[in-house]
């Protein structure tokens, strides 16, 4: 079983990232989980969201404290030793950052990548400076960084679930894949 926390703020898309990555991971074949945590505030409050994908069906029905994956959509909370908290060793973190990983002081031994999914929101209209809608642009960046889901099963989910200005979040996907140098992708030995 493989499991994905999200972390960002009310309004940045983490909960409709979870069901688009779940559905892309259930068009490859995949059985999944998806469910949201978050308080009763919700637009700029941190949220947390969860995606768990397995070959079998999933008996499990809890949060998930040791991802193996972990997305930051505020790259405020890159730094929050919740959000890497449990983070499994070798996992992957994937930042919505305009800084490299080696800059944002994370901590811990996993790999780790950044993209600047706030630009490309803006830049396709998803949102507004205060508050870029980054769900799409990240997972893009997601599909490239993991090798957990393919591109076209991303874009298959956004076409199948957001009704809304569905080509340009497309559009956003497609670039943050682009987008992703995977060189950046470091280890990072800091402790916790």
């Amino acid at each position: 079983m493989i499991e994905i926390r999200i972390h960002g703020r009310g309004g940045q898309g983490a909960v409709v990232a979870t069901h688009v990555l779940a559905e892309a991971l259930f068009r490859e074949g995949k059985w999944v989980q998806a469910f949201p945590h978050f308080g009763v505030e919700r637009r700029g409050a941190p949220v947390a969201a969860f995606v768990r994908y397995a070959e079998r069906p999933i008996e499990l029905r809890c949060h998930i404290y040791t991802p193996d994956y972990v997305i930051i959509l505020d790259p405020t909370l890159a730094g929050s030793p919740a959000a890497v908290e449990g983070l499994r060793s070798g996992g992957g973190l994937l930042v919505n950052s305009s800084l490299p990983p080696e800059e944002l002081g994370l901590a811990g031994e996993f790999r780790a990548a950044c993209v600047d999914a706030s630009n490309i929101a803006l830049k396709h209209g998803l949102g507004s400076i205060a508050s870029p809608i980054v769900n799409t642009a990240i997972l893009g960046a997601f599909a490239r960084f993991s090798n957990i889901v393919s591109l076209n099963s991303i874009i298959d989910a956004v076409s199948g679930l957001i009704q809304r200005q569905t080509e340009i979040n497309i559009q956003a996907v497609r670039e943050s894949y682009e987008s992703l140098k995977l060189p950046v992708i470091v280890e990072s030995k800091a402790s916790r």
